[in-house]
């Protein structure tokens, strides 16, 4: 097996670069998915540091940034993603900082022992949990956000709110509705932000998080089928029977939720791609894995399963008690659960996945009676 890799790091986990490693609670060590001599032991051949510039499919080749080749009987495409770019003036002047990969969370960290003032554009997760490390660090944090709550168009109304009362009992100043016009700068470096009603703010840094776009450039020059990522049934198979994809750039075929999705979390990227090789080595497969993903956020942890389209639930229920951030919510449609979040509240995410596997209408009540178990639900 050869795996080949743009970046010159052996493959590690991103979750940390905005939680732990970008606090300085984990050592750099601790990121990585296995240790360096991992890879030769168990016949893994990294290439790492070259990248891939395209695809020939009838030659079962790709070729590559230094001019070589590299033959394929079966071909897996995890080019994840890249930051969406500010398109505004000013945003490619020294000091604005987009977080991705290992560098980037090296340079966030370095930026938080110097600025005194920060500026975070954009409120979603990477936006939120960046802001909280600055806080933690003791820098003075401004999030700007376009839409009235925080992750607005990821929890809706109900639960985003419990969000920016988080930062705000924290310290940040959050400020909704806000478009940016330009970044300012003085002597080619990043001094502040102007918005869009003229004020100005001011900031030794200037954080950009507005989400991210599918690497779907490889795929798409080899005539795959793309539509937000590359299309690949449950089997992770793309319109090319030896092409296979998966992680943040595939929008899979999900059976249980009977629709193509993409999910840009980690533990996607950490049991999609088992999918994939079973499926590459001739295995039957059906990807069906529940979307999760978690976050910790000052004294806030949480996890949430299951997925809900942009206005796709009827209402939301809660279980214990919002105001002091210890509860579950549940996005319901038609009776049925669709996705769950426990907020500082554990071991119940398993019972959370299973009531989104039931699929039909659920007894309110009990649901939000927390002297009922979640299993007896």
């Amino acid at each position: 097996m050869i795996l080949i890799g743009e970046e010159t790091n052996r493959p590690y986990e991103r979750p940390a670069l905005s939680k732990d490693y970008l606090t300085g609670k984990a050592e750099r060590e601790s990121i990585y998915v296995h240790p360096e001599g991992w890879y030769a032991e168990h016949d893994v051949e990294l290439r790492l540091g070259v990248a891939v510039t395209s695809i020939d499919p009838s030659a079962h080749e790709v070729l590559l940034g230094d001019g070589g080749r590299v033959g394929y009987s079966r071909l897996l495409l995890a080019t994840g993603s890249s930051p969406r770019l500010l398109p505004v003036p000013g945003a490619d002047l020294d000091g604005v900082l987009y977080l991705r990969r290992v560098e980037d969370s090296d340079r966030i960290r370095q930026a938080f022992q110097a600025a005194k003032r920060v500026i975070v554009i954009g409120a979603g997760w990477i936006g939120l949990e960046t802001a909280a490390a600055a806080r933690n660090a003791g820098v003075e944090v401004t999030v700007l956000e376009t839409a009235e709550l925080p992750l607005l168009r990821v929890l809706g109304r109900e639960v985003a709110q419990v969000f920016a009362d988080l930062h705000r009992d924290h310290g940040v100043d959050l400020r909704l509705g806000a478009g940016v016009a330009e970044i300012t700068g003085a002597d080619g470096r990043a001094s502040g932000v102007r918005l869009s009603d003229g004020s100005q703010l001011s900031a030794d840094v200037v954080i950009v998080g507005i989400g991210i776009t599918p690497n779907t450039q490889l795929g798409e020059a080899a005539g795959l089928e793309v539509n937000d990522g590359i299309r690949v049934d449950q089997a992770l198979h793309s319109s090319d029977p030896d092409i296979y994809a998966a992680g943040d750039v595939a929008s899979a075929y999900h059976p249980l939720l009977q629709q193509y999705i993409r999910v840009e979390h980690w533990a996607n990227a950490l049991n999609q791609p088992q999918a994939a090789a079973r499926s590459m080595l001739g295995q039957e497969v059906s990807y069906d894995l529940i979307p999760y993903f978690y976050t910790d956020q000052y004294d806030l942890g949480m996890e949430y399963a299951g997925y809900v389209a942009p206005g796709g639930y009827d209402e939301v229920l809660f279980r214990g008690d919002v105001g002091k951030r210890e509860f579950i919510a549940f996005w319901l449609a038609g009776g049925r659960v669709l996705a769950g979040m426990n907020v500082n509240i554990w071991d119940v995410n398993d019972d959370i996945q299973a009531l989104i596997r039931r699929g039909t209408p659920i007894d309110q009540a009990r649901l939000t009676d927390s002297g009922v178990s979640l299993t007896e639900v």
